[in-house]
């Protein structure tokens, strides 16, 4: 398989290309996605103030839309407060004269890449795509969509919903009764815990992507998918109580069913595409 892919680098269908050529192809990818990426970082950076206050702080906003849709749902479904959040009282400190200057550059590149993201899918496409068959080619139409979909479906939960509950949780979390400690997190701590939130879900997203792929490469089935559900389920629970910030039912079902469609969806998908490489393999037999 490594030796398709490195059979072409680029977009030109050319004889058999050296070892260095694919390498060169390789890289030119890689510059291009830099290059785009750093374009984004530059107008992240010179709109630093609007973007921090708006978008990297949303979740500490007592306004931040999650907060109110939150609790007019709870409201709507007569579930009283249960969805709603008490707002959050955080002061975040820079424990160096450069932190946040540095920080401007971190939070610049780690948007640029999530807004580019499917650019950079796109390149890392071009370079795979010689090196598939003209029946795998057709099997995997429209994947710059889907991978990009769902990645941005994952970062959009991540960021308006777990993220509400995390620093919820987090913040307002007492190992003591009595108010013998404060959290006063740094910009850096604030800055991991969110990126790793919105990449981690955009990640994870990517399930049924992940399913699709494995299932057509012949690792997993439906059936394996199926057998392994009951301990998917207990997993996501386990999940859905430690993101939650009350152990309340309806607290943790609202990260559960999310993440349990997910799992669900994919065996949907996984389901289908092994029927197709059945149905394939029966033509070839016949």
């Amino acid at each position: 398989m490594i030796n398709d892919l490195l059979k072409r680098g680029g977009d030109e269908q050319t004889a058999e290309m050296s070892f260095v050529d694919h390498l060169e192809a390789l890289r030119w990818h890689i510059v291009r996605s830099v290059l785009v990426i750093l374009v984004v970082a530059v107008v992240i950076f010179v709109k630093m103030k609007w973007v921090t206050t708006n978008i990297l702080f949303g979740p500490l906003n007592a306004d931040f839309v999650s907060y109110t849709g939150f609790c007019k749902f709870s409201h709507w479904v007569h579930a009283g407060d249960a969805f709603c959040l008490p707002p959050l009282e955080i002061q975040m400190q820079a424990t160096q004269f450069g932190t946040q200057f540095i920080s401007s550059f971190t939070i610049a590149i780690l948007g640029g890449f999530i807004i580019a993201f499917p650019y950079v899918f796109w390149e890392f496409w071009r370079f795979v795509k010689p090196a598939l068959k003209p029946n795998e080619l057709k099997s995997t139409r429209f994947a710059i969509f889907w991978v990009s979909f769902f990645f941005f479906i994952g970062a959009a939960f991540g960021y308006f919903v777990l993220s509400p509950f995390t620093f919820n949780f987090l913040a307002s979390y007492q190992i003591s009764d009595k108010n013998f400690i404060k959290t006063i997190p740094t910009l850096d701590d604030y800055i991991s815990n969110i990126t790793n939130i919105i990449l981690g879900c955009g990640i994870a997203f990517e399930m049924p992507v992940l399913a699709f792929v494995l299932t057509k490469v012949g690792l997993i089935t439906p059936s394996f998918l199926k057998t392994y559900r009951k301990y998917a389920i207990v997993v996501i629970l386990v999940v859905a109580a430690v993101i939650t910030p009350s152990p309340d039912w309806i607290s943790q079902t609202l990260v559960f069913i999310p993440l349990f469609s997910l799992y669900e969806l994919s065996v949907i998908v996984s389901k289908k595409v092994y029927k197709e490489e059945l149905a394939k393999e029966k033509e070839e037999w016949s």
